[in-house]
């Protein structure tokens, strides 16, 4: 394979070279001037709300309404997470982000044996309508956005919730959210996966035919660059690969029979933020224009709302340290104003503890104030795209689209983002060493790790799961799988395994066999027997 003419990630130069690069390979100038401005400046520009959306998708952003805050948060049962959910809202957040634990992104019930020691650890376990219904007890669903960072099994998490709300007498026209559904990037990036892409991204796009007709005011997908930049992806992959996975979700919306334009205005993107404010403007920005002339110029698409990249992000969990934590409160306040200055739509900041563990309420709450701070106090909201004009940051963001344009390119003469998946996760793999080459010698420097180390380390109070929660939550599944009907929980599994051997849209009948007392892990399984086990080639 041919690689690109140009790098996507920082070359290993040593701490004595005295050039300087982001981590996408650009290098900076120590000075910029206007000859460094891209000719056709005004055009790349437009106007905020306006085609080709580099200065933000609404026109008057922040003066008009702030971004969401939201925190990413869930752990053990869907009592204590529900306490969580309380505990932010009463203090700022106006939005919910939902963690869940390994099982259920695995589409596992908390009692099958292969999740001993995983229930409620990384996220909050959800089994079944009644777990739902913990989590959500007190929470007005018509009055709260909430965002599920869910994949593989996102159809039948967003069914619950919609089973919920209607107990809750709200309509779901009435709901407001996202849910992640990427699962191209779990092939890719983390490995959550349950079927082969076939099976997987029927659900993806019957979801969004679903979501027209049922719940129209959701957002479908969260096509997520998050977590290949966690993985150790540059900012410039990060882009190119999470529009080309863009890319193939549209292809295959229009596949499966929907026109561009009743779908592509709910598909929402996922960003990671990073410490090098400049670059992650610039990023942010480069991908707005992109995909604004992808899907008028490859795509067709007429309707205006089908041309923004309305994205949400979330700061860099793998820029925060274990030593030293207290650091870590300002590289997420740094990554929360770049993803501020870059336009985001929501905004989740990291607690400064989450290297050790799941963020205390202690950690929680700083999160919180800080994009408070943020949004009141550093006047990142008092006018539209500050950073436009600039003779840096308009290099940087003209740099990072021909980069990043260069990588989609590539991907294409693979045959899309589903064939070049191997490709994609060996450029990901280059960056994360290249990144630990730097870091190894000195050339990149992280505070408090390896320059500026204190010898006593400090270990601030850390959030446990008590191990009980487990045993209770398994016990609980339990009881609600006694008191179903277990002939009527056959015939609802039998339904969805002939569903999806057939080609109707698969959530009507997840639909009725969640309702009538199927489990999470029972609904997954009927279809895995249908669409098999994805088996990764490496």
């Amino acid at each position: 394979m041919a690689e690109p003419e140009q790098p996507s990630f920082a070359p290993v130069v040593g701490p004595e070279d005295p050039r300087r690069f982001t981590d996408s390979g650009i290098e900076v100038a120590p000075l910029y001037t206007a000859a460094e401005l891209p000719e056709d400046l005004e055009e790349r520009l437009g106007q905020p709300g306006a085609f080709p959306f580099t200065r933000g998708v609404h026109q008057g952003m922040y003066r008009e309404r702030h971004w969401t805050i939201r925190q990413y948060a869930g752990y053990a049962s869907a009592r204590e997470s529900n306490e969580r959910y309380r505990y932010l809202l009463a203090r700022g957040s106006t939005g919910l982000s939902l963690a869940f634990d390994l099982p259920t992104q695995l589409g596992l019930d908390s009692d099958d044996p292969r999740c001993l020691g995983e229930v409620g650890r990384t996220g909050v376990a959800i089994d079944s309508i009644e777990d739902m219904r913990t989590a959500f007890a007190g929470i007005p669903l018509d009055q709260v956005s909430t965002s599920m960072t869910i994949n593989a099994p996102a159809s039948v998490l967003l069914l619950l919730y919609e089973l919920v709300a209607e107990e809750q007498g709200v309509a779901s026209e009435r709901l407001r959210g996202t849910v992640q559904n990427d699962i191209l990037k779990e092939y890719i990036a983390r490995g959550n996966f349950i079927y082969p892409p076939a099976g997987a991204i029927r659900l993806t796009t019957d979801l969004f035919a679903y979501c027209r007709e049922r719940i129209p005011a959701w957002n479908t997908i969260s096509i997520s660059g998050y977590h290949f930049r966690e993985k150790g992806a540059s900012a410039v992959q990060e882009v190119a690969f999470t529009l080309a996975n863009g890319i193939a979700y549209v292809q295959a919306a229009l596949d499966a029979g929907l026109a561009v334009d009743e779908f592509a205005p709910r598909l929402a993107f996922f960003f990671n933020a990073h410490n090098n404010v400049f670059q992650e403007v610039a990023k942010f920005r480069a991908a707005r224009r992109m995909w604004a002339q992808i899907m008028a110029g490859r795509f067709g698409a007429r309707d205006e709302r089908s041309l923004k990249l309305r994205f949400h992000t979330q700061t860099g969990g793998v820029t925060l340290t274990a030593q030293q934590p207290e650091n870590n409160i300002v590289r997420v306040a740094l990554q929360g104003f770049a993803a501020a200055c870059g336009g985001t739509q929501s905004l989740h900041t990291n607690g400064f503890d989450e290297a050790l563990a799941l963020p205390s309420e202690h950690a929680a709450r700083i999160a919180v104030r800080t994009q408070q701070i943020l949004q009141h106090e550093s006047g990142v909201a008092d006018t539209v795209d500050p950073f436009a004009g600039s003779y840096y940051v308009e290099s940087l963001t003209a740099e990072i689209e021909a980069r990043a344009g260069e990588l989609i390119a590539k991907v294409d003469e693979l045959g899309g983002a589903v064939s070049a998946i191997d490709f994609i996760r060996a450029q990901i793999e280059e960056s994360a060493f290249g990144y630990h080459e730097r870091y190894r010698t000195g050339q990149d420097i992280v505070v408090g790790v390896n320059q500026f180390v204190e010898d006593d380390l400090q270990v601030p109070e850390i959030m446990r799961v008590d191990p009980a929660s487990e045993r209770q939550q398994v016990a609980r599944l339990e009881t609600f799988k006694a008191g179903r009907d277990p002939q009527l929980v056959a015939t609802r599994l039998e339904e969805v395994r002939q569903a999806a051997k057939g080609s109707a849209n698969m959530l009507w009948p997840l639909r009725a066999a969640l309702r009538d007392g199927c489990t999470l892990g029972e609904v997954c399984g009927a279809m895995r027997d249908v669409f098999g086990r994805y088996q990764p080639s490496n």
